[in-house]
């Protein structure tokens, strides 16, 4: 049956594209003697040449509307065809209906486009079996190859053993078939793969790919291209005799930090020769081609660019009101080039710095610490103050490699200090709150609330309080939370869902405060879904990063519901020593009503990755 499949695919496809090939076009124009206003007359239409497109991530921190443009934008560039490289849909769920619903609005997408489109899955296409058999009902096979003008298109699955983000594989009969055809194919001009996860990266990094590198090395004799997205950021690789792209986004989770870094929602224009693949990158700002991020550019790009390279200590005082303090910017250029640091403070009514728009030089490898006084003509209620802006333009100058320029927006606002206090209680995580007398802080009207004009209605439809000590074992962090509506779904993302987050830092103060959503190891993140049982780790956003000894446990509650945890202090020690001192930490309630339809986010503090984050919100120090 299979087989009869793949002929009928390649019949198809023959039909296809060879109705459409032609005789390659002259151009005539009437003889001139001597000077002519033209360069030539060799027309660069080769008959074997041909063009088609990539689109890349829409899923994982999916942006609505970036990928129906891209489609549109297609439209109007007329490929012969398009090629994915998976994470269409957003996935991640057993529920058959939901799955229904997103793949008939991806294929609605498909619909729209004029000309053929080659799927290829992505861990957010396939994360469990269910989802394995919504595809294959879908789309059939989830690895198959065409033959195009002499070029082997080989689509893979790196998710055939289910196992995730950062895990995916080539198992035995996968690579029984890639052998195979390959074998079938040996005189073909070029070979180029398509999938999801760039296995290449997870070997690296001494996860069990199955049998990748067995495909590698049955590449390595041919001329071959491979693409893959999964990442969310451009870089080229030159390996195994071929280049290698990880693809940025096309409606994905990004950043979106520029080209240098590899950050950009993009179309793949590829035009096919002789000599292989040449690629631009059709980004909303431009065309750039294929050395847009090298693997070079890459290693040198990244640690600058989730670094640190201006911090500055958060303003916390004493008292309610605000005067004057005095803080400093830290400027570290971890780079062997020179760094320059534009600078310029936004105006602001309530808040005055000492300084003014300036550019600072540092040498390769240096830090430079400039004294900032800020102050305000009169005593400032704290919480009724807008937040100082400064805007900065960081450039790297290196001999070697183009210059790398990104801008860096900085908000400083003053906050009262904040202490987590030893308990001498003993404390029995059961979500009753007995041993909590009250509550240390209360969020209701929370200026820091995502939401549109209809989802939140008021303090009792979402708001709660929340509190925290330790003792020599554990962080304890309890929160009373009401919500007049309870929309709890497993098969749903966290954050579409009735929740509490509970986002840590657990780094010194210096890094903790300038965190501006980077997770990667820096955060700790826990989303506590209301129900009336302990939970258990594998239920909580992010499992396989959280310490078994985590305890959590929510309880129903006439008003909403009310959660207790219990965070590791190991984490604490891990990060600090010991003598640990501080963490950064924010709580938000998720609010789903009306059976999901609507949905607000409620803060104590910004988002760290929102615009309204400032410099260390929500410190806590050891009192």
């Amino acid at each position: 049956m299979k087989q009869l499949f793949i002929i009928s695919f390649f019949l198809v496809l023959s039909f296809f594209f060879e109705a459409t090939a032609q005789t390659p076009a002259k151009i005539i124009v009437e003889s001139v003697e001597g000077a002519t206003p033209w360069s030539s007359l060799e027309v660069n239409n080769k008959a074997e040449n041909f063009q088609f497109a990539i689109v890349t991530d829409r899923t994982g921190g999916l942006r609505k509307g970036v990928f129906p443009e891209a489609v549109t934008k297609l439209n109007l560039l007329q490929p012969e065809f398009v090629m994915s490289v998976g994470d269409l849909i957003s996935g991640y769920t057993e529920d058959e209906a939901q799955l229904d619903y997103e793949w008939k609005e991806f294929k609605g997408f498909i619909d729209n486009l004029k000309m053929p489109f080659f799927y290829v899955p992505g861990n957010h296409d396939i994360t469990n079996k269910v989802m394995e058999q919504k595809w294959k009902e879908n789309f059939g096979p989830t690895y198959y190859h065409f033959l195009y003008q002499d070029v082997l298109f080989l689509c893979l699955n790196s998710e055939d053993n289910i196992r995730g983000a950062g895990r995916g594989s080539i198992d035995d009969e996968q690579y029984e078939y890639i052998k195979k055809t390959l074998e079938a194919n040996k005189e073909v001009r070029w070979t180029l793969v398509f999938m999801h996860q760039p296995l290449w990266m997870q070997t690296a990094d001494g996860v069990d790919t199955k049998r990748w590198k067995d495909v590698e090395a049955l590449l390595a004799e041919r001329q071959h291209s491979v693409f893959v997205g999964h990442i969310h950021r451009y870089i080229k690789f030159q390996r195994n005799n071929g280049k290698y792209f990880t693809l940025a986004t096309t409606g994905g989770g990004s950043s979106l930090r520029g080209a240098r870094l590899g950050e950009f929602d993009h179309v793949v224009w590829v035009t096919m020769t002789d000599d292989g693949p040449i690629l631009a990158n059709l980004l909303l700002e431009g065309i750039w081609d294929e050395d847009v991020s090298t693997e070079a550019m890459s290693n040198y790009a990244r640690p600058l660019a989730n670094g640190f390279p201006i911090v500055v200590n958060p303003l916390l005082v004493n008292d309610t009101q605000f005067n004057k303090a005095t803080t400093e910017l830290k400027l570290t250029n971890d780079s062997d080039g020179l760094m320059e640091v534009n600078m310029k403070f936004v105006h602001n009514l309530h808040l005055t710095p000492n300084l003014g728009e300036q550019t600072v030089t540092v040498q390769p490898n240096s830090v430079e610490v400039i004294p900032l006084e800020i102050s305000s003509t009169e005593a400032l209620t704290l919480g009724k103050i807008d937040p100082l802006k400064m805007e900065a333009k960081i450039t790297y100058k290196n001999d070697n490699l183009p210059e790398l320029t990104f801008d860096k927006n900085l908000r400083l606002l003053p906050e009262k200090e904040h202490k987590v206090t030893k308990t001498d209680k003993k404390i029995k995580v059961d979500g009753t709150l007995k041993e909590w007398e009250e509550f240390d802080f209360t969020v209701q009207n929370s200026p820091f609330i995502d939401t549109d004009p209809f989802s939140h209605q008021g303090d009792k439809d979402g708001s709660f309080e929340f509190s925290l000590n330790y003792d020599e074992a554990f962080l304890y962090i309890t929160t009373k939370v009401k919500d007049d509506e309870i929309n709890v779904d497993k098969n749903r993302w966290a954050d579409e869902q009735d929740a509490i987050y509970i986002v840590l830092d657990f780094r010194p103060e210096n890094l903790s405060a300038s965190n501006n959503g980077s997770w990667g190891d820096a955060a700790f993140f826990i989303h506590i879904p209301p129900t009336s049982k302990k939970v258990v780790n594998k239920e909580l956003f992010f499992s396989r990063r959280i310490k078994e000894n985590t305890q959590a446990r929510t309880v129903l509650t006439d008003e909403g519901y009310q959660t207790e945890l219990a965070i590791p202090i190991e984490y604490l020690k891990e990060k600090q020593g010991d003598n640990w001192q501080s963490f950064r930490l924010n709580i938000y309630q998720s609010d789903a009503d009306q059976d999901f339809q609507h949905h607000s986010m409620i803060y104590w503090r910004p988002g760290w990755r929102n615009e309204d984050n400032y410099i260390g919100s929500g410190i806590f120090r050891r009192k």
